[in-house]
């Protein structure tokens, strides 16, 4: 399976774009003014503390009080407090000074240990969500390639997707032997097959970060951000670089020679993948992005030739329903059909998942297959596309009404992209121009920049633009007869049919509205 990384970067941030075999699976807005990303760890000071609720609000920063819930204080709670609470007097900076204390029960209550007004580090392990603030942890991890680093929980665990036992055991071997004291971690999946070396060198990597966040809490002030998350790019190249990665194509110069230096730390064989794009047509046109995203997130989503899913969203799940739809010259009686396109639609939830980053519970209502290994096959096909998902799932066997439940981690709001287009034409009134003045209105237009001596680039419809350049005496040419100047014409399929702009060379829009 061969993967690409495309980045759109603008002004208000980066879109991300991941293609698995030239098919769109995740897409990721990274905003500039997002600062409380999943992974960054905040000086918070407690607000409220909720005995109805078991929780506190702690202020981070955010325009909304964070949620900090007592089972997310983690067993080692007091210690935590005690070992922070001498970080910031200054009276240490090392955790080989920290001294163990009694674990706090887990179905204690949360005013027994926290109270208001006091200073505490805290991470954001969910983002803020619609109406809701960060959720915060305090049971810190600082991520890398390989391994988690898990400070004063002293274990070695192991992806569940390592399932050979011989690799489990020779990497819990190896981590016993080189994790400090007081440290455990958690050895990621591409920690499989990886030596002494490779393992150490990120180990050190990640507990230079933990000695930095200390530092930095020697003069924080509350609210302040002590520890930050890299940003979603190379997050995504942190986690997803394989052998399979071909290429990252990104069109901003300064953003490739970073990413470039940054894999170069972690993948030093594969630096040479990051790619400069200079091409006329906008990046995600080019790699055809804008045209998988505007058939992808609507709430109908056609998968095969007649196939088809309803994907709708309600307060508390996310509904799925799966229609055969006009496929009805199948080979075959109902029971294989409706099994076929099961199959079929599985796979394009699965991708769905991802690409939406829906989380919570799912509810998916299969075409009825009256046999049970017919369900049992579509559960394990499921089954089987999840384990390709970063999320945590869980998928429950079809039952007889031919419905499956799915549950999925939600850390981040869902990525919710509006296929739906006013029209730029009619502008709400249901009526436009006569598509017949439509070249007129062009003619115009040109024959006054020209006139006024402005540099510009028009930019049309496909259809349009193939009507432009069409025959032997083309308008174009006709234009180059008149004006004595070459006029570039440039297509792009974001706009309507009678739709056209005028850019500068700096590809900024010149505004000719009267």
């Amino acid at each position: 399976m061969e993967k690409e990384l495309i980045i759109r970067s603008s002004a208000k941030g980066n879109e991300i774009a991941l293609l698995e075999n030239k098919k769109l699976v995740e897409i990721h807005l990274e905003k500039d003014e997002n600062s409380f990303k999943v992974g960054d760890v905040f000086l918070g000071r407690v607000r409220k503390v909720m005995p109805g609720m078991n929780a506190a609000f702690v202020d981070i920063g955010y325009d909304k009080d964070a949620f900090l819930h007592y089972t997310d204080l983690g067993p080692g709670f007091k210690t935590y407090k005690q070992f922070f609470k001498g970080v910031l007097a200054g009276n240490t900076n090392s955790i080989n000074s920290v001294k163990y204390q009694h674990q706090i029960d887990k179905g204690g209550k949360i005013s027994e240990v926290l109270s208001s007004k006091v200073l505490i580090p805290v991470q954001v392990f969910k983002e803020p969500i619609s109406s809701k603030g960060p959720r915060l942890t305090t049971e810190i991890s600082i991520a890398g390639r390989y391994l988690i680093l898990t400070p004063f929980v002293q274990t070695i665990g192991v992806s569940k997707k390592i399932e050979d036992d011989d690799e489990r055991d020779r990497l819990k071997r190896l981590l016993k032997s080189l994790t400090p004291k007081h440290f455990g971690v958690i050895i990621r999946t591409f920690a499989q097959g990886k030596g002494a070396a490779d393992l150490h060198k990120d180990l050190t990597h990640l507990i230079q970060k933990w000695e930095l966040m200390l530092s930095n809490l020697k003069n924080a002030s509350y609210r302040q951000k002590v520890l930050t998350e890299i940003d979603k790019s190379s997050i995504l190249i942190r986690d997803l670089m394989s052998d399979k990665f071909k290429a990252i194509h990104t069109s901003d110069a300064v953003l490739a020679s970073e990413m470039e230096e940054y894999i170069g730390s972690v993948a030093p064989d594969q630096k040479d993948i990051v790619k400069v794009y200079k091409g006329n047509n906008p990046i995600f046109d080019h790699f055809d992005i804008t045209r998988q995203i505007k058939s992808s997130f609507g709430s109908t989503v056609n998968f095969g030739k007649g196939p088809y899913l309803v994907i709708e969203h309600t307060e508390a799940l996310h509904v799925v329903d799966v229609n055969s739809g006009h496929k009805v010259a199948m080979k075959g009686d109902q029971e294989s059909n409706a099994t076929s396109v099961n199959l079929g639609a599985a796979e394009e939830l699965a991708r769905q998942l991802r690409l939406r980053d829906i989380g919570g519970i799912v509810v998916v209502d299969f075409i009825d297959m009256k046999k049970a290994e017919n369900r049992k096959q579509v559960f394990d096909k499921m089954k089987q596309l999840l384990k390709l998902d970063k999320a945590t799932t869980n998928v429950l066997p079809l039952s007889k009404f031919n419905l499956m439940q799915i549950t999925r981690q939600r850390v981040r709001p869902q990525v919710v992209i509006s296929t739906k287009e006013n029209c730029p034409t009619c502008r709400g009134t249901g009526k436009i121009e006569a598509s017949l003045l439509l070249m007129d209105q062009i003619n115009n237009k040109v024959e006054y920049l020209v006139n006024n001596n402005i540099k510009f680039l028009l930019i049309v419809h496909p259809f349009i633009e193939s009507f432009i350049k069409k025959g032997i005496v083309s308008h174009q040419l006709k234009w180059w007869f008149e004006y004595k100047r070459w006029i570039k014409v440039r297509a792009n399929e974001n706009l309507a049919l009678t739709e056209f702009k005028f850019e500068n060379l700096l590809g900024n829009k010149i505004d000719l509205n009267p």
